[in-house]
């Protein structure tokens, strides 16, 4: 953390005496948020994929959505420590003026204490019914981070701080809540959902899994609306069994590429196959990629905080996008039209996940973090992705990208070297994506 002189002799004068490094509350200290470190909001991520992973009903559309309102959460609660920043309020759907607190005028605040109380409050309402275990460790991160902070201020400031970051908490626990969608973890398959029967349409691809996935999540409130009511992509090929159909030469293509995969098409499929309940879910690995590339760098917290919020709205947004479009068209998945209608002893690599064919959700998802890391990093940002370096079920070894582009294009692939999708949901769906960062990135931050 980065540390004004005052710090430094503060510390040395510790080793004499415990609580006089303590400023008095009457002395400001007047730093702004890029003056904390974002070590803070980096555990706080490391410790939300933990939970993503674990949590029982985290799917990946449910999974965005925590990503991007403790996103939000964060930025918000931090943004007044953030000279020339604007609030989201009033630019984002029913995210109205009035809704974050405001702070006590000429007061100090500990901007690292506020952030961790906001997404230690946030994080534990959103995952309250993970495991005892995860509660503990959610309540020993809040702590930890709070014993470190008193350290560093008195205690007049870290309590208002701590009130402060839980206001804000609590305030966007009421706006998400608004959305109806609270325990949306509860109602991945709902019951009452009626699948639609006929030629070409999705059909389930399990005996477990009979009902789609979150047949109504293309109705979610979205953070912009323009991310779906402008975004519907162009319809797919049009079904047909003719075998000189331009749908059949897609399902061909799907056939062909899996039968004849080269080792390091496993590999690829394999990576970034991000399934619920072995990893954070694909918003989850490009939250990983975000926090590596803030790790990296050694972004301040400011700079955390924006690049937060923007890739937890767009994650949120793009499968709120992909969703919309996948029960629009109701188009059948390549498994099952390849049993059908070309050889039904076919498999694949992956499991096929329980929901509608187009457009592809790794698509979309990639295509709108490419974009918003694009916008924030530049055009030729190449990284080392290390999400899966600890896996042992796969190569998770990591795997170098030229640009977010190029990795957004790789998870998109992937898709088809799995046996998941088509090319058009896998090429259309990165396109969408695009737009939907571009979308993201016309917010006014300052």
């Amino acid at each position: 953390m980065k540390k004004p002189i005052f710090y430094l002799t503060c510390f040395v004068i510790a080793a004499l005496s415990l609580n006089s490094c303590n400023k008095d509350d009457d002395q400001p200290t007047r730093l702004d948020t890029a003056d904390y470190s974002a070590d803070v909001v980096l555990s706080w991520i490391e410790l939300t994929l933990q939970l993503t992973k674990e949590t029982p009903g985290f799917s990946p559309p449910v999974a965005a959505r925590v990503y991007g309102y403790s996103g939000l959460a964060l930025y918000e609660s931090v943004r007044h420590g953030m000279p020339g920043y604007k609030t989201l309020e009033g630019q984002l759907t029913e995210f109205n003026e009035g809704t974050i607190p405001a702070i006590e005028e000429n007061k100090d605040y500990h901007w690292g204490a506020v952030a961790n109380s906001t997404l230690g409050v946030f994080l534990q309402n959103c995952f309250q019914t993970t495991s005892t275990e995860n509660l503990t460790l959610i309540s020993d991160l809040k702590a930890q981070y709070e014993t470190q902070f008193r350290s560093e201020a008195s205690d007049a400031i870290i309590d208002r701080s701590i009130a402060y970051g839980e206001a804000v908490a609590n305030a966007l626990l009421a706006y998400a809540h608004s959305d109806g969608q609270s325990e949306c973890y509860n109602s991945n398959f709902p019951s009452s959902y009626v699948v639609p029967v006929g030629d070409g349409l999705w059909e389930p691809t399990s005996t477990a899994n009979p009902i789609p996935l979150q047949p109504y999540w293309g109705n979610v409130r979205p953070f912009m609306e323009s991310n779906i009511d402008d975004l519907l992509p162009v319809p797919p090929p049009a079904y047909s069994t003719d075998t000189n159909s331009d749908f059949y030469a897609e399902a061909m293509e799907v056939y062909n590429a899996v039968n004849n995969l080269t080792e390091e098409q496993v590999v690829i499929a394999e990576f970034w196959s991000d399934d619920p309940g072995n990893t954070a879910t694909p918003p989850g690995h490009s939250y990983s990629i975000m926090m590596q590339i803030l790790s990296d760098e050694g972004a301040d917290l400011a700079f955390t905080a924006e690049v937060y919020a923007k890739l937890g709205m767009g994650v949120h947004d793009a499968f709120i996008s992909c969703w919309n479009a996948k029960y629009h068209y109701n188009l059948v998945r390549p498994i099952t039209y390849i049993h059908d209608h070309i050889d039904n002893t076919w498999s694949i690599p992956l499991a096929t996940p329980p929901f509608p064919e187009y457009t592809s959700g790794h698509s979309v998802q990639s295509g709108a973090t490419a974009q918003i890391l694009t916008d924030l990093f530049g055009d030729n940002y190449a990284f080392t992705d290390r999400t899966h370096i600890n896996r042992t079920d796969i190569d998770g070894s990591p795997r170098s990208f030229s640009s977010f582009y190029d990795f957004a294009d790789e998870a998109a692939i992937s898709r088809l070297y799995g046996g998941i999708h088509y090319s058009s949901a896998i090429y259309i769906g990165v396109d969408q994506g695009i737009s939907i960062g571009e979308n993201i990135n016309t917010l006014q931050f300052k």
